[in-house]
Order: C-alpha cells, then structure tokens, then sequence
C-alpha cells in the first residue's frame, strides 16, 4: 500500500504547484477602433493596440490605461483584476493561503472604440463669413 503513496503524493503537490505559479499571472487583449493607437499602462508607453498584457497584481488591483490616436479623442479607463474568477488560484488557494490574492483574473478581451476629433466651430457669423469670403475672391 505505501508503494503507491508516494508516487499520490508526490503527484498531488506537483500538480497544486503547477496551478499554484500558472494562476498568478493574467492576461488581456487590449484593442481600440481603430487599431494602432498609441497605448499607456499606468503612465508608461507600452506599445500599439492591439496588445496584449501580462501581470502578477494582486486580486482587485487596477491597471490605468491611456490610449491615444492622432485625430481621435483620447480614452482614459481603469482595468481592475476583479472581472472573473480564476479557478486554478482558488484550488491552489484551498492548498495554500496565498494564491487567493490572484483569485480573480482579467476579462480575456478589451475592445475600446475611439471617437474622432469634433472639427472647431467658427465664430465668426455668417455675415462675417460671407465679408472674408468676398474679400478673398478679389485677391
């Protein structure tokens, strides 16, 4: 009977190990309409969208994101890691404490659209406009 005790055990903490360290890390798709914009993570360039990015934070720990396009509104937002659960960290978690600070992960995808810039409204009037107007067609 002990002969395949060991091989159980052995077995058993491989396997809470490998689901201990493969459940702290999380990753998300980041992507805007339209792609290729200039993407900040907590004040730092780190790339064009699309991305994809990878951490150990904590659970409920937020990341800011940035994301910038030429012409378009910039587009500020938070991505927290409280959007699903991670069930690999809360096995490992039963096994040992700590892996319920990684309890919960990112959501697989991100997908921002971004808006363009609205074009400035003259204030001039339309009798103004129409003044300026004449004066160039003679010139």
């Amino acid at each position: 009977m002990n002969y395949f005790t060991k091989p159980i055990k052995l077995s058993a903490l491989f396997l809470a190990v490998a689901i201990l360290l493969s459940s702290c890390a999380s990753s998300t798709y980041i992507d805007s309409y339209p792609s290729g914009a200039d993407l900040y993570l907590d004040g730092e360039a780190v790339g064009t969208t699309p991305f994809e990015m990878k951490d150990t934070k904590p659970i409920f720990s937020c990341t800011s994101v940035r994301i910038e396009k030429e012409n378009h509104r910039t587009f500020y937002t938070n991505i927290c890691r409280d959007e699903e659960v991670d069930v690999g960290a809360v096995v490992g978690g039963i096994f040992f404490f700590y892996p319920f600070f990684w309890a919960m992960k990112y959501k697989p995808t991100h997908f921002y659209k971004l808006y363009p810039l609205k074009e400035e409204k003259s204030t001039e009037s339309f009798d103004e406009l129409i003044e300026n107007q004449k004066k160039v067609d003679e010139e």
